[in-house]
């Protein structure tokens, strides 16, 4: 049964630091990619990075990069998103999801199909 959960969501003042986990189950991260996607309060589910483990391939979109970094752990099967100088705008439920296809890496969200639950991150002071 293929299970992600997303943990490390919270209240941070601008410019401060979060790293979430997504630790998943069901699945090896050694063939399947796992992305990182956030949804502010009426917008849309917007893919922000993701990784290829099996290949080493990385992805960000424009509006963190430079400020995230994503990275896996194949022994604890999860995968860690490194929130630094965080903004108001970076305010949203944070969500990860495994990708359909094996050893890809892209940030479209229809190419997912298993999601977490998401964590809440919020930045304000």
């Amino acid at each position: 049964q293929v299970q992600l959960v997303e943990s490390g969501g919270g209240l941070v003042q601008p410019g401060g630091s979060l790293r979430l986990s997504c630790a998943v189950s069901g699945f090896t991260l050694d063939y399947y990619g796992i992305g990182w996607f956030r949804q502010a309060p009426g917008k849309e589910r917007e893919g922000i990075s993701c990784i290829s483990v099996s290949d080493g391939t990385i992805k960000y979109a424009d509006s963190v990069k430079g400020r995230f970094t994503i990275s896996g752990d194949n022994a604890k099967n999860t995968v860690y998103l490194q929130m630094n100088s965080l903004k108001p705008d970076d305010t949203a439920v944070y969500y990860c999801a495994k990708v359909k296809v094996a050893n890809w890496c892209t940030l479209g969200r229809t190419n997912y199909h298993y999601w977490g639950q998401g964590t809440q991150v919020t930045v304000s002071s």
